[in-house]
This record gives C-alpha cells, sequence and structure tokens, in this order.
C-alpha cells in the first residue's frame, strides 16, 4: 500500500497543482468561474465521503480501494479531450466521486492493522510515503507541462491504475466480518453519521479542522495561478514550492511526530493552526517568490503538527465497527474547505483585488487557531469529569 501511495501520488501530483492553470488557459474564463470548478469537485467529493464510509465498513476496504482507483484514473485521463466548461464540471464531478474510496479505504486498513498506540506513528510513516511522490510529481510536472498537459494526465491516470492493480493482486482485506451480522439498512447507516456529529468532541474537531483546511486549499488551488496571472511565474517554477512542502514532510514527519507525542492532541493542535494563518499573510504581502516559497514552508510546519495528530485523535474516538464512517465524516472537512475556499477567493479576487483572499484567509486561519483552544478546554474539562 506505501509503495502504490508513492506511484500514484507522483502521478497525480504531476497535474492536480497546476490544474487550475489548465483550466483558466483553456477556458479563458474570470477567476472566479475557473475556481467554481474546484467547488463542484468538492461538492461531488463530500457526497462521495459520506457514501464512501459506508461502503468501506460494508463491502470492505479493498475492494472499495480498487474502485475508486480506477475511477479516478478514467476522469485524469478524460481531461485530455476536455475543451469547455461542462467538460470540467463534468470530469471534476467524476473525480470527486471516486478519489474519496481509495483515501478513505487506506485510512481505515492502517487503522485496522495499528493499535491505538501506534496510529499516529503510522499515519505518518505513510504521509511520508505519499510525499515522496508530492516531491517528485510537481518536479516532473513542471518540467512536462511547460510543454504538453496532455502527457501529464496519461502519466496521471497511469499511476493510478498501477495502484489499483497491486491493490487487487497485492493487499488483504482487514475488515473483520461477523458471519452471523445482518447488512446494515440505508437508514442505520445514516444514523451512524447523526450519531457521530452528536458526539461533541468530534464535530469540534469537524468544524475547527475545516476552518483550517479552507486555508490550505487557497495554497493549494489558488497559488499556481495566482502567481502566474499576477508575478509571470511559470509552472517550472513553481513546482519547488509543492515539492517543498512534500520534502519537509517526508524528512520531518517523523521527528517532529516524536517531539509533538508526549503531549495532548488538543494541546499541539492550535499551535500547527497558528503556522496556516501566518503563511496566509505572508502571501498578501509578498511579491517575489521567495515570500512564496516562504508561505508554504510556514504551513507545511502545522501541517506537520496538525494532520496525523487530528487523524489520530478521529481514530481513536471512533468504535471500531464504524470507524470508516468517522473517518468520512472527518474526510469532509476537506471537501467542506475546497468548496467553499477557492470559489469565495475567485469571488473577493474579481471584486476587491488580488491580495484580499489571502488576508480573508489569514482571519479564518487565526478562527481555527481559537477553535482548537476551545476543543483543548472541552477535552481537558472531560478529562476532569471522568
Amino acid at each position: 500500500m506505501l509503495l502504490g501511495l508513492i506511484i500514484s501520488s507522483t502521478g497525480t501530483t504531476m497535474v492536480w497543482p497546476f490544474l487550475t492553470i489548465y483550466a483558466s488557459e483553456t477556458l479563458a474564463l474570470p477567476m472566479a468561474a475557473v475556481t467554481s470548478l474546484m467547488s463542484i469537485n468538492s461538492i461531488s467529493g463530500l457526497t462521495s465521503s459520506i457514501i464512501a464510509g459506508s461502503l468501506v465498513d460494508r463491502f470492505g476496504r479493498k475492494s472499495t480501494m480498487a474502485v475508486g482507483l480506477f475511477g479516478t484514473a478514467a476522469a485524469y485521463f478524460g481531461y485530455i479531450y476536455a475543451s469547455s466548461y461542462w467538460h470540467f464540471a463534468i470530469l471534476m464531478i467524476a473525480s470527486g466521486l471516486f478519489s474519496p474510496l481509495y483515501r478513505l479505504g487506506t485510512d481505515a486498513i492502517l487503522a485496522d492493522m495499528l493499535s491505538p498506540v501506534d496510529r499516529v506513528q503510522g499515519y505518518s510513516i505513510f504521509r511520508m510515503g505519499r510525499n515522496i511522490g508530492v516531491a517528485l510529481g510537481p518536479i516532473l510536472g513542471g518540467i512536462v507541462l511547460s510543454s504538453n498537459y496532455h502527457i501529464g494526465f496519461l502519466g496521471a491516470a497511469g499511476a493510478l491504475t498501477l495502484y489499483g492493480l497491486i491493490t487487487l493482486l497485492f493487499l488483504r482485506e482487514t475488515l473483520a466480518r461477523d458471519p452471523n451480522a445482518k447488512p446494515e439498512t440505508l437508514k442505520q447507516q445514516i444514523r451512524v453519521y447523526r450519531q457521530a456529529l452528536t458526539n461533541k468532541p468530534f464535530a469540534h474537531m469537524v468544524g475547527a479542522f475545516t476552518l483550517m483546511e479552507i486555508c490550505a486549499a487557497l495554497m493549494w488551488v489558488l497559488l499556481a495561478v495566482y502567481l502566474k496571472e499576477n508575478f509571470a511565474v511559470k509552472e517550472s517554477t513553481y513546482s519547488w514550492i509543492p515539492t517543498t512542502n512534500a520534502l519537509m514532510v517526508v524528512f520531518l514527519q517523523v521527528f517532529i511526530t516524536r517531539a509533538i507525542k508526549p503531549y495532548r492532541d488538543t494541546r499541539v493542535m492550535p499551535i500547527g493552526a497558528f503556522f496556516y494563518a501566518i503563511a496566509m499573510l505572508i502571501v498578501g504581502v509578498s511579491s517575489q517568490f521567495r515570500g512564496f516559497w516562504l508561505a508554504m514552508a510556514v504551513m507545511t510546519i502545522g501541517e506537520l503538527i496538525t494532520a496525523p495528530t487530528a487523524t489520530t485523535f478521529v481514530a481513536n474516538l471512533a468504535p471500531s465497527e464504524q470507524r470508516g464512517r468517522y473517518l468520512g465524516v472527518f474526510g469532509l472537512t476537506w471537501h467542506v474547505a475546497m468548496a467553499i475556499g477557492p470559489f469565495a477567493a475567485g469571488i473577493l479576487t474579481d471584486l476587491y483585488g488580488i491580495c484580499s483572499p489571502w488576508f480573508a484567509g489569514a482571519a479564518v486561519g487565526i478562527a481555527a487557531v481559537y477553535a482548537f483552544v476551545l476543543l483543548d478546554k472541552r477535552m481537558k474539562q472531560s478529562e476532569l469529569v471522568s
């Protein structure tokens, strides 16, 4: 699975960081229209994440992952022939539907395999593996896409297909099934989601993490086209920004995880969120490449602190038989952030100027810090009561 993650993330990040540039140049539409495609993708992904949790818990991790990988590969291949807004919109819907299936399957398999005390280290190692691909992909994409985007789309589709084959041939199913258990009805499945959201610490985590992810969505979706259109930064140069993020994860994630392990999860997450707010501010005041590069480096420090910590917090909260759905609901944070952040940023850009989304993002980041502080207080109070 680790090998498959490295291969697939290399292929997809050849294209994904540059997709807004490709859509903007192909469609020649205002920024709000281009960023609305990412909102469409996120709304589709949000819907799929809800369904994916049930699929992973009912039909198994392995088969659900395979369907997601092959479906996403087909969507990337389809971008070669996209020439209108609606072509892009249909492909965004398709990739949004399929992507959560394999991502959630990966998280669930890892949670099944490892004990609660080992999960944060396990998620950290898998983040390292994924980011080896993220380090390689944008550099390859920056070289290839400057001359031909179609090669990048073929590379992404091929990498996902290869991971799908690895999943089918070499992974084993980790879902423990009760042969006497009856399949859940749709009503029972929805009830699990309702129960998850009535878990107050979990619901609080979802809200705080969504605010933080809005900042991340701006960096990953808006920054590439922002730099090219306003500062003439080409794909080959921009590629070093996401590569910096990936290299920091590869070389620093285990070290950071060990450093924060003695502390309570909810105590360190406000610190991580603070780095996201600072990164937004740095982009807003920068006009040279080194400033934008620094912003990504600062945000990555926050990511190294919060990402595996938050996933572990959720996995430990969830009952084992409902873990897929808890992780599925938690996965909605990225899709909600992607639906809100880039589209709102496009509107702000068209109305108030190119810097306005980044200052708005800094305010959202501070709100995330405050939300995580409140979550920490809630958890400390619950520990005192118990």
